[in-house]
């Protein structure tokens, strides 16, 4: 692997099943009585965040501190940042202060890739969500689910269908989703209104559906992505009456789909908007789940960005 996450692209087919296969066995950390390991004792993860977030910062916290690193929060609210700081500046004090990876989500795109190929510090960088463009971390926990579910949590996705329902214009997840369940080996069908969907959709490796009864009948899982009001100046859709009439995963719809398929959300969920509360609380929805599986998924990034001890011997000790 490379120093830095920035985007799915910078993982091979083998990159991205080593951190699932690592995953994995972290995975019975989180059974154990004492979930932490020492594996990354000595080394200091700042998490560094310019946008709001609940489930990702507090993911990666837990991520850290579980492999015993230090873990120090840097929101921009209150800091220097929210003073005029600049991003070099912010990132020359944190590699003063010692850090050995980086944390960054920011509001506009590239940032992660600017703060890793301007080299103002040594450590790792890992991109948590840049503007609309990549969250490589969060496809790599929904594909853990999936794979988890659909594969019994071996090889890649091959054989697969996937849908991802909604806002797709808006959604960093959706394009990192897509980079990698493609490249795992997954078929992958977008279903969105025409507005929300991107320019140059057609050069993506899916295909594309303006109906969801029609293409929810044959996948395996089905992503309903959140609806990005926030980074909507226009209008994208008549009102979120027709929306959901149209786009919202019921009960009706589960109920095409086939018996042992999953429903998933990278939340925050708008009940009642992209899902039924029914549906979110059905025995096919992992949404739960896969906070779950993002606390691990992040341990086994940070472990091998960083270069942890012996994962055998810690996890066996």
């Amino acid at each position: 692997m490379k120093s830095h996450l920035l985007s799915i692209s910078d993982l091979t087919k083998e990159d991205a099943l080593r951190i699932l296969d690592t995953a994995t066995e972290l995975g019975h950390v989180s059974d154990a009585p004492i979930k932490k390991l020492p594996t990354l004792r000595g080394r200091t993860v700042v998490n560094l965040f310019f946008e709001d977030s609940t489930r990702t910062r507090i993911s990666f916290e837990a991520a850290a501190k579980r492999l015993s690193a230090d873990v120090i929060n840097f929101s921009a609210k209150g800091s220097s940042l929210s003073k005029g700081e600049s991003l070099k500046d912010t990132a020359l004090t944190l590699q003063a202060m010692g850090a050995d990876a980086v944390v960054i989500r920011h509001s506009a795109s590239g940032a992660a890739q600017r703060l890793a190929d301007q080299k103002w510090m040594q450590g790792s960088v890992i991109n948590a969500g840049d503007g609309t463009h990549e969250h490589p971390s969060q496809a790599l926990l929904d594909a853990f689910t999936i794979r988890k579910h659909c594969r019994s949590g071996q090889g890649d996705l091959s054989g697969l269908k996937v849908g991802i329902v909604g806002d797709v214009l808006h959604s960093r997840v959706a394009r990192s989703n897509v980079l990698l369940l493609t490249k795992l080996g997954a078929e992958v069908v977008l279903v969105a209104p025409p507005t929300l969907m991107p320019i140059g959709v057609d050069q993506w490796p899916v295909s594309v559906d303006y109906s969801l009864d029609r293409a929810i009948t044959g996948v395996d899982a089905i992503m309903m992505l959140r609806v990005q009001r926030e980074r909507m100046s226009d209008l994208f859709f008549p009102n979120e009456r027709e929306y959901s009439r149209l786009y919202g995963l019921n009960m009706d719809r589960l109920a095409k789909m086939k018996p042992e398929s999953i429903v998933l959300h990278p939340g925050p969920m708008n009940r009642g908007l992209e899902i039924s509360a029914d549906v979110a609380d059905s025995g096919h929805s992992v949404v739960v789940e896969q906070v779950a599986n993002g606390v691990t998924i992040r341990m086994a990034i940070l472990y091998l960005l960083l270069g942890g001890a012996s994962l055998e011997s810690a996890v066996n000790s």
